[in-house]
């Protein structure tokens, strides 16, 4: 009975999944957008902004954001929140969510450099920025929600 070609061919398989459970541990904090349903609708790499000033600064300055890159802030509990773009270069999608969560809302394509405060309806704890259009492209939405990987949500101030 022959043996070796299986072995190989399991030992492949094994190291695949072992190199694509590797990988996706790498990748570092990331947000996925999930869909009531369970339907994942977008994985979103991000920056945290968990401090003040971090929080202050989010994107401005920069003039590139990766298609499924983005900025997560953490604040310590559900307020009333409100974002402007100043100094921001790019156009931004700002997803809202609450203490569970759950978005309560979206602003979608702020408008580079405007100093208009921008927010939603209802209390939020995380905003979640990505590239103007994102939501649209992906269906979000309120009611989805949002799931941490490699985040602490515990602000850092």
């Amino acid at each position: 009975m022959k043996r070796g070609p299986f072995r190989a061919a399991a030992l492949c398989t094994i190291a695949a999944v072992l190199s694509f459970a590797l990988t996706a541990c790498a990748q570092g904090p990331h947000v996925a957008i999930v869909g009531p349903d369970g339907t994942v609708r977008a994985n979103v790499a991000v920056e945290i902004a968990s401090t003040e000033q971090d929080r202050e600064t989010g994107l401005m300055y920069r003039n590139h954001l990766g298609a499924n890159d983005g900025m997560v802030f953490l604040f310590t509990h559900p307020q009333p929140l409100q974002f402007w773009m100043k100094n921001t270069e790019i156009p931004l999608d700002m997803i809202f969510a609450d203490g569970k969560k759950v978005v309560v809302g979206t602003v979608e394509r702020a408008e580079p450099y405007s100093e208009q405060l921008l927010s939603v309806d209802g209390d939020s704890q995380y905003v979640l920025e990505v590239n103007g259009g994102f939501c649209a492209q992906h269906g979000i939405k309120a009611g989805d929600h949002l799931q941490f990987t490699d985040i602490n949500v515990q602000p850092q101030d």
